[in-house]
């Protein structure tokens, strides 16, 4: 059974930092590209950032320089540290992972991050 688990979300004042991660079990880990993305209350989820197999990134503007996606395929862990936090930056964050070589795409439930003061 594939999971997919996030944690590390909360509540932070603005310009504060969270480092959220995301386990993986029942996949080969390392070779599935994965995302980070976002859904903010009312708006559509938004794909935040990307490593691939071979760890190059990605990232939306909007996060680029305060973000940064990395993983652990010892660990089967990706991470997604968010610096310099904005209120525009609360959303449920989820992770996701797919492969060419399977049709499916995984996903977490989400972990809840809220930037305010």
């Amino acid at each position: 059974q594939v999971q997919l688990v996030e944690s590390g979300g909360g509540l932070v004042q603005p310009g504060g930092s969270l480092r959220l991660s995301c386990a993986a079990s029942g996949i080969i880990f390392n070779i599935y590209t994965m995302r980070w993305y976002r859904q903010a209350p009312g708006k559509q989820r938004e794909l935040v950032a990307i490593i691939t197999t071979t760890g190059s990134t990605y990232y939306v503007d909007s996060v680029k320089g305060r973000f940064t996606i990395s993983r652990d395929n010892a660990k089967n862990t990706v991470w997604l540290q968010m610096n310099s936090l904005k209120p525009e930056d609360t959303a449920i964050y989820y992770c996701n992972a797919d492969t060419v070589s399977d049709p499916r795409v995984y996903w977490g439930q989400g972990t809840q991050v809220t930037v305010s003061s």
